[in-house]
């Protein structure tokens, strides 16, 4: 079950476009026509589903490879090196203090719109999580016996923080990564759904269900689906990385 809740989203995502005509028209909206009827402006809901998961399931993968790739060298780094732990932790206990949608909002009216802004503000809200988690991970990994020995051996920084603290952090990380990438699935899509980072009329599913929701009744598949598309990706990402953690640990 939760291969089919991750496979056919991502197979949507990013397949879909590929079935797509080139040649898009347009009818009145909210009508019975086509497959599955036509959305808000009069285009086909079955298109707009196979066009709109792009933005949602890309830009949150990316954004939560950015978010690691920044996070984890910052909580390593304040966990080994105390001197800078206050200097590097503080500032992102301020950033967590404040609501991660207003945070969007606020970024997105300084950024302006566009893809790249929307990877980049998503991953800003998302490493300071990340990067809590790795410092406390790499805290309790540096107080081991084995830790002060590689010290006493005469052990670089590098060889002590990346060969053994980082790769004992993995698991701890891979339980965290489920988590971190349905919170930034949501975000893309709230994002998506407010307006940030892509245009109100996009082909996008977070945008399907905003702006048809107004005629819900009449042409409910052109909010349940991409809904339920963007519901089940998150449900099927969590349980199968529960799963995988489940496995690792018999």
């Amino acid at each position: 079950m939760r291969y089919l809740l991750i496979g056919i989203p991502l197979l949507l995502a990013l397949l879909g476009p590929v079935f797509v005509p080139v040649e898009l028209t347009r009818g009145a909206p909210f009508m019975p026509d086509h497959l599955l009827g036509t959305d808000f402006v009069g285009r086909d809901v079955w298109h707009q589903v196979l066009l709109g998961g792009r933005t949602v399931v890309l830009v949150a993968l990316l954004a939560t490879v950015c978010a690691y790739v920044v996070g984890v060298p910052w909580g390593v780094l304040a966990a080994t090196a105390r001197p800078l732990d206050e200097l590097l932790m503080r500032p992102l206990d301020l950033l967590l203090a404040i609501p991660s949608l207003l945070v969007l909002i606020l970024l997105a009216t300084i950024a302006g719109p566009g893809l790249v802004a929307l990877v980049g503000i998503v991953t800003l809200i998302n490493f300071p999580d990340v990067a809590r988690i790795s410092r406390a991970a790499a805290l309790e990994i540096a107080g081991r016996p084995a830790v002060e020995a590689m010290r006493l051996q005469g052990e670089t920084w590098w060889r002590i923080s990346v060969g053994y603290i980082g790769r004992s952090m993995l698991r701890t990380l891979a339980a965290d990564l489920g988590v971190r990438l349905t919170a930034a699935l949501y975000l893309v899509a709230s994002a998506s759904f407010l307006g940030v980072g892509v245009p109100p009329d996009a082909a996008d599913w977070a945008v399907m269900v905003d702006r048809n929701r107004v005629g819900l009744f009449l042409q409910p598949w052109a909010v349940v689906i991409p809904a339920v598309l963007i519901v089940a990706l998150s449900i099927g990402l969590n349980l199968t990385f529960d799963r995988a953690l489940r496995k690792e640990a018999r």
